[in-house]
């Protein structure tokens, strides 16, 4: 397991569900954190209310500073799909995208998760980053393929996005902890 080097008030972060009156905060996190695809404030509005159970925000000094939206695959309950990871700047280096996603698996709502997907394009090197490691930090195994491509899916006008698939180690679940 990899150590992660976090900044002192790491330990001041805490993590919940989201609720409907976050949608607004949780939209401006998003507009603040590019690359990120801005939605409607009403999609994450709708995210933070229907899917509260497989959403995570993590907050320091009662500010939001990080972001995770997922859901249950339909007809696949052991896969989550993690839609958007957001951190703020004020946050970044503390390992929150890590602790989101270990938080998000450790939930009732994903008790029969064993396969964690998401979708980067290739100039996501944030991403890419922090699904390895937390792939590694979890002994996952972890693979990946062109999925929503430029041409067939975006009409020429956003970049290709590559699924990721990490199949989950139970006992790697258990040391993330």
């Amino acid at each position: 397991m990899r150590d992660f080097v976090e900044k002192e008030n790491s330990d001041s972060i805490t993590f919940r569900e989201p609720s409907g009156t976050d949608g607004a905060a949780v939209w401006e996190l998003i507009r603040e954190s590019k690359p990120l695809d801005e939605n409607s404030m009403y999609c994450n509005l709708i995210q933070c209310d229907h899917f509260a159970e497989t959403c995570v925000i993590a907050e320091l000094d009662g500010e939001i500073v990080g972001w995770i939206s997922a859901y249950i695959k339909p007809g696949e309950p052991e896969t989550v799909f993690v839609w958007q990871v957001a951190v703020s700047e004020t946050a970044r280096g503390m390992g929150v995208g890590s602790r989101m996603l270990t938080e998000l698996l450790e939930r009732e709502a994903c008790r029969d998760v064993t396969t964690l997907q998401t979708t980067i394009t290739r100039s996501n090197k944030a991403s890419w980053a922090l699904f390895s490691r937390f792939c590694d930090r979890v002994d996952g195994d972890m693979d990946h393929e062109p999925h929503f491509t430029r041409e067939e899916h975006f009409e020429g006008a956003a970049a290709t996005e590559h699924l990721v698939t990490i199949d989950l180690a139970a006992e790697g679940l258990k040391k993330a902890a």
